[in-house]
């Protein structure tokens, strides 16, 4: 059907006949819209503002009339009704607000709990300094991971808006389900100061800590599948395809980070001096309010949306060509590529040809064990293969660029395994330290993390307002700097915040047991200020990378890989801990961080450790990001292929399922 009507939207282009009726309607339709509104005029100015909307209605008409006559077509999204979406009333920037709304609130409910979370465990649960960081570290890698579910949900079944939505609630009952544990005593264990009597404070267990466990991973199973959906939801209000569209989508992916960044600083700031201040209780019942506007705002944009409509299981046509080149894995392909697209006219019987399809992607050299999918065995009996058989060139294509994004996302986790520092042992670091910022106000020191926002809600609209069209000018790219350059550069400058965390922790340590002096706060400001310079290069970057990819009808679920190296990366903290721990234990300290005390433990040490990882994982970036450009370079070098309006469908991932079985006619 798609074909159909995107043939029609072509000979409406090419026919002269319908060229010039067109013409004569919207001529006779002006004549029309000018008579009404002379009548209007004359009769009174009540009649005219009734009958206002009708010419705004007969122009839309217009409008869109002569969008469909140059080919532009909105037949791959629906507005909230299931309608094909308008480009006039649905999409861009105006739609794309509502979901920046909920994506600055919803940041801004879970960074308040996520970043003074280990203060809490620490000071109101009694956990240890290392249990309590590992706590923080699996849960917010909880939260990364469930974006996967939430991409598959997304893409498969619910869509982007219902999925945000359904999950938006389970998160707010996590939300006021954990102001409820912190505001009731019988629910937390008795009060204790941990600094000065640590070893006779009580730690929650049993139910406390079921209800606390229970409550927090309700936060993290709603903020996990909301995540990916965001960003996929925004940059669907914008058409890849039209070339004004694809400019600002860049501009979104950088207003995306804004909100964040903006959400982010009165997390840190507004939100944890409450629950410094009020309690964790009042702190927690304000981040259920915050995620409660981030709803209201979701819901505010519905009648502008334009929704990418679930295609079925994401997974199986992934499944089809792994099982279908696996049971082909005894076939030899053939050594001519152009033989992928050739005609299969006079094939002899019991010869192995590659099935094939018009509009496909084009086709790449790597991982040519793949390809055995698309070999088509003729017996002479013209019979139709299964899909588990038989798979399209394009389906097998598109699981190649899955495959070939891995490395680049396995070059995120360390990268990811230092921001779980900054939000656990970064925190104690700034409880340390001296806090005071004037006579009657201390710094809160999850507050911290509040400095580079503010670098960046400046930095980030002067990076798009002037660097962006300055490199444009130069590239030739439409973000300026490609995303690979931009994770690069982020990934570069993430070793120095190591670098200087580990400076930094190594004269505090030494003023503190040395000459018993407190150093200010504002001393460890420079590791969280470089990271945030970073993380703007590398998070943007990262997610313009995944939903670029050629992957359509599976942006949710390659965004949701984004968050997940953010999992890995704080599972991957987690595991360091303990075997840093493990190894340095047989010294005569009993481990870097094996004490409760920072002037006991060896932090410093232990950032000196990921500065390394971090350098050593920038060489391997380096590595697999010249590996991707070079194939793909080399694939569009030698590839010849015309795609043409009527095969925009063809690039659907979910399309090109059962494609394959019906491969029987190459052109």
């Amino acid at each position: 059907m798609d074909m159909i009507s995107s043939y029609r939207i072509r000979t409406v282009k090419t026919s002269p006949r319908i060229k010039w009726r067109a013409w004569l309607y919207k001529l006779r339709a002006s004549h029309f819209i000018c008579l009404k509104l002379s009548i209007t005029i004359l009769a009174s100015p009540i009649s005219l503002s009734l009958l206002l909307p009708c010419f705004g209605r007969e122009r839309e008409r217009s409008k869109r009339e002569s969008l469909e006559m140059s080919g532009v077509c909105e037949d791959t999204t629906v507005d909230w009704r299931g309608r094909p979406s308008n480009p006039i009333k649905h999409g861009g920037m105006k739609a794309a607000t509502f979901v920046l709304g909920i994506q600055s609130f919803e940041i801004m409910a879970i960074a308040a709990v996520g970043n003074n979370l280990i203060t809490y465990l620490i000071n109101e649960m009694h956990f240890s300094l290392a249990k309590s960081a590992n706590i923080v570290t699996n849960f917010v890698g909880t939260v990364f991971l469930l974006a996967l579910l939430g991409g598959y949900l997304s893409d498969s079944y619910l869509g982007s808006f219902w999925t945000m939505l359904i999950f938006g609630f389970v998160e707010l009952s996590g939300f006021i389900l954990l102001s409820v544990q912190a505001h009731l005593p019988q629910l937390k264990p008795p009060p204790c100061n941990m600094l000065s009597d640590g070893e006779h404070c009580k730690e929650a267990k049993g139910m406390k800590a079921l209800i606390f466990f229970v409550a927090l991973y309700l936060v993290a199973l709603g903020s996990g599948c909301v995540k990916p959906n965001m960003i996929a939801h925004g940059a669907d209000q914008f058409n890849q395809d039209n070339p004004k569209q694809s400019k600002k989508l860049s501009t979104y992916f950088n207003a995306a980070y804004f909100a964040f960044s903006v959400g982010e600083l009165i997390a840190l700031t507004i939100l944890v001096w409450v629950q410094t201040h009020s309690g964790m209780d009042v702190g927690f019942g304000v981040s259920a309010a915050a995620m409660a506007m981030g709803l209201i705002s979701l819901v505010s944009g519905t009648l502008y949306y334009r929704n990418k409509a679930p295609q079925g299981s994401i997974f199986t046509p992934i499944a089809q060509v792994f099982v279908a080149a696996f049971s082909k894995r005894k076939q030899v392909c053939p050594s001519n590529r152009q033989s992928l697209h050739g005609s299969q006219g006079n094939v002899p019987n019991n010869h192995v040809t590659l099935s094939s399809d018009t509009g496909s992607l084009l086709h790449t050299e790597k991982f040519r064990f793949l390809d055995k999918a698309c070999l088509k065995i003729q017996d002479g009996a013209n019979t139709k293969e299964s899909p588990w058989r038989l798979c399209s060139v394009t389906q097998v294509n598109q699981v190649k660029i899955l495959i070939s994004v891995v490395p680049i996302f396995a070059c995120t986790i360390i990268f990811n395994t230092i921001l779980a520092q900054l939000q656990t042992f970064s925190v104690q670091q700034g409880s340390a330290m001296n806090t005071q910022l004037t006579k009657s106000f201390h710094i809160p020191p999850a507050s911290l993390q509040a400095i580079p926002y503010i670098l960046l809600i400046f930095v980030v609209p002067l990076y798009d307002t002037f660097f962006v069209p300055f490199a444009r000018k130069i590239t030739g790219h439409e973000s300026g700097i490609s995303p690979l350059q931009r994770i690069g550069f982020g990934l570069f400058f993430a070793t120095f915040s190591m670098v200087a965390a580990a400076i930094m922790e190594k004269k505090r340590r030494d003023s503190a047991v040395n000459s018993g002096k407190i150093l200010s706060i504002f001393w460890i400001a420079p590791q969280f200020l470089i990271f945030g310079f970073s993380e703007m290069f590398t998070a943007v970057g990262l997610i313009e990378f995944f939903y670029k990819q050629s992957l359509k009808g599976m942006q949710a679920f390659l965004t949701a890989m984004t968050y997940c190296s953010y999992s890995f990366g704080f599972y991957l903290s987690s595991l360091l801990v303990s075997l840093v721990n493990k190894i340095t234990s047989s010294s005569s300290n009993g481990g870097w961080l094996h004490e409760n005390d920072l002037n006991k433990d060896r932090l410093d040490l232990f950032y000196w450790l990921l500065a390394a990882l971090s350098f050593l994982n920038f060489l391997n970036y380096l590595f697999w990001s010249r590996w991707y450009s070079a194939n793909n370079s080399t694939s569009s070098s030698t590839s010849h292929l015309e795609i043409h309006a009527e095969d925009y469908n063809h690039y659907s991932f979910n399309n090109a399922k059962n494609a394959g079985a019906d491969d029987h006619n190459i052109p």
